[in-house]
């Protein structure tokens, strides 16, 4: 079985392009601009439009783009939507002369049940993108908003969908099914997996060092774990939604349906509640009732008790998916941190790998709190990497064999 990251790689596009990657979140849009050609890939500049929908620009609105490490723009600016932040960052990009896109890629996080690969968008995709508005309620909206500016402003650009799900669609069908009746299958529930161009990015750059038994974690303000076997995705923490799973940013993660059914009958919630609270109000905020973000936590955990539990809630909850993972890999060769808590988080890594050395996980301090590239010891029976996801980058690649 080839894994998919693998297979889109065979025979490279020798034509060189210029490929702009955008990438919508619930509140932020990122862009990627590339230059590709077969398998020589420049980034020409980045950028990103942080906390969409703020009031107050001078406290949360961020807006910057650079080529390297030079900054052509970086400012506190208040943009409410992700149109106007697509609209904003492309005029940037004419502003400092950096060349029109030839193709145009996004990050869709769910394509539903018809829309489970790659694929340019016609028509008759983005009618099928928008009946799947309803598996992901907060990212897919602003990302279809993007879709037709980009359309629009870019009209002989012809763009495409990278989904999130894609690189999920070898789980099998034990691990994919839900056990419910089959009419609900039958429907599309089922679950599906996420952060798929984030593992796809890692598989790529892992290349002949991707061992046969890998987990990937990748953590940031969502988060899910994912078993990986000769390149293919064959179990993942996140289901039908991006809610599922493990804790994270102030989301929930998976919980006893019981827990929903009591909140429905006896809290008179609705609908619309209970998904602001699995979503919004959960996670990290929920637990240390103050922030979500994992720095501030990790800073207050010496002297709050709430940001200490909910540190500790959240490397436990990582602990245990690792050690799934690992029984259904069979055991676990390589073990691969990413996402800003991944990457950034060296007492978070500490935490998870705590009491993982049954794996034959034995973490090495030093190149842990330094972020190395290796952070496990030459002892190690279990390798332990720490590697930057790019999803944008992963985006132009697509990009290139499709368009």
């Amino acid at each position: 079985m080839v894994g998919i990251a693998q297979a889109m790689e065979i025979g490279p596009n020798s034509q060189k392009r210029t490929i702009l990657a955008l990438n919508s979140g619930s509140s932020s849009l990122k862009l990627g601009l590339y230059s590709l050609q077969g398998t020589n890939e420049e980034t020409l500049a980045t950028g990103a439009v942080e906390a969409l929908g703020t009031k107050d620009a001078t406290k949360d609105g961020r807006v910057w783009m650079q080529q390297g490490e030079k900054f052509l723009l970086k400012e506190n600016r208040a943009l409410a939507t992700s149109r106007e932040a697509a609209d904003f960052l492309t005029k940037t990009l004419t502003v400092h002369s950096l060349p029109q896109p030839d193709i145009i890629g996004h990050r869709i996080v769910h394509g539903g049940p018809r829309l489970r690969e790659h694929l340019r968008i016609t028509p008759e995709v983005l009618k099928d993108l928008e009946a799947a508005t309803a598996f992901a309620p907060i990212h897919t909206p602003p990302a279809l908003e993007v879709i037709r500016f980009a359309m629009e402003r870019f009209p002989d650009s012809p763009n495409v969908a990278c989904l999130d799900t894609a690189f999920h669609r070898t789980l099998p069908e034990h691990a994919a099914r839900l056990p419910l009746p089959d009419r609900f299958w039958q429907s599309g529930i089922r679950r599906y997996g996420f952060h798929g161009l984030s593992c796809e990015s890692i598989v790529h750059v892992l290349g002949p060092d991707l061992a046969g038994k890998t987990v990937i974690a990748h953590l940031g303000n969502g988060a899910s774990i994912t078993a990986v076997k000769q390149g293919c995705s064959i179990e993942t923490t996140m289901g039908l939604t991006p809610t599922g799973g493990v804790i994270m940013g102030t989301r929930s993660g998976d919980l006893d349906p019981g827990v929903l059914l009591h909140l429905l009958r006896d809290k008179a919630y609705d609908a619309q509640q209970l998904e602001h609270l699995l979503n919004h109000e959960a996670g990290l905020l929920g637990i240390s009732g103050t922030t979500s973000e994992m720095r501030s936590l990790l800073e207050s955990s010496a002297t709050n008790a709430s940001a200490r539990l909910a540190v500790e809630m959240f490397c436990y909850s990582i602990r245990k998916a690792v050690g799934t993972m690992a029984a259904v890999l069979g055991g676990l060769e390589l073990l691969v941190f990413s996402g800003g808590i991944g990457e950034h988080a060296a007492p978070v890594r500490t935490g998870i790998c705590a009491g993982l050395d049954y794996l034959g996980i034995a973490l090495d301090q030093e190149a842990n709190a330094r972020h190395a590239d290796v952070i496990s010891t030459s002892g190690s029976r279990c390798r332990v990497r720490v590697i930057p996801s790019d999803e944008d980058l992963q985006i132009a690649r697509h990009c290139s064999q499709l368009a």
